[in-house]
């Protein structure tokens, strides 16, 4: 039986920044800067990766000739002014955080955005002293579908990957948790993707942040009924 959830680690894109209709315009811009006409059509190709692997995907799906360490800062220098200025929250964010910290659970981000887009955001929007850890992309070797992000994480939470709950929108991120042996809780996007297609993948599947709570309650009580029932 697995332990009880000690901690919840959620991804930010999609998860609790309503950013993805913007990461079109993102790599929109990046792109054109690059003479590539962009209308998100590769959208679900770079959904949830790492920059690294969205860059990557870019430079080879159109051929362009600037590295991808240049189309990676580019990216970033984009994606801040972004957040910065324009993704706002889901709306039952903050009350799903407050409520999880009323129940005793360690709260964290794991987020392929770099720590210039993604901290500032978190201060913005009010949530950022919820989170006792918060990991960017840029602090790990390898990004997601990688585990290492959803690894260290747990390792600057103190606790065990089997204790964590993950909570992703995009089945890069799922694979990623995953592979860190953690349980995963997907909220598919219905915008960008077909649900079915988590169904598999994910230990649980979502429709918004505000079931998490009822969820984590639900999955702790099913396990001790059946502790009691040993």
């Amino acid at each position: 039986m697995p332990p009880p959830f000690y901690a919840v680690i959620f991804d930010l894109d999609g998860v609790l920044a309503d950013s993805e209709p913007w990461w079109n315009q993102i790599d929109a811009k990046l792109l054109a800067e690059n003479g590539v006409s962009y209308r998100g059509e590769y959208h679900r190709n770079v959904l949830g990766v790492s920059y690294r692997l969205a860059v990557e995907f870019y430079k080879n799906a159109f051929h362009i000739s600037a590295s991808v360490e240049e189309l990676m800062r580019r990216r970033g220098e984009i994606a801040t002014d972004f957040f910065a200025n324009r993704v706002g929250l889901f709306p039952s964010a903050k009350t799903t955080l407050e409520q999880l910290r009323e129940m005793k659970l360690q709260l964290a981000v794991a987020t392929s955005s770099l720590s210039a887009s993604a901290r500032p955001f978190l201060d913005r929007t009010g949530i950022r002293s919820l989170f006792g850890v918060v990991i960017t992309g840029g602090e790990v070797q390898q990004g997601k579908p990688h585990p290492d992000i959803y690894l260290r994480t747990a390792q600057q939470l103190g606790t065990s990957s089997e204790a964590c709950l993950v909570i992703e929108d995009a089945l890069a991120g799922v694979a990623a948790a995953k592979a860190a042996n953690m349980r995963v809780a997907a909220i598919p996007d219905t915008r960008f993707v077909d649900p079915r297609e988590y169904e598999n993948e994910a230990d649980y599947v979502i429709g918004s942040l505000s079931e998490i709570p009822g969820l984590i309650r639900r999955i702790s009580a099913a396990a001790n009924e059946e502790h009691a029932l040993r």
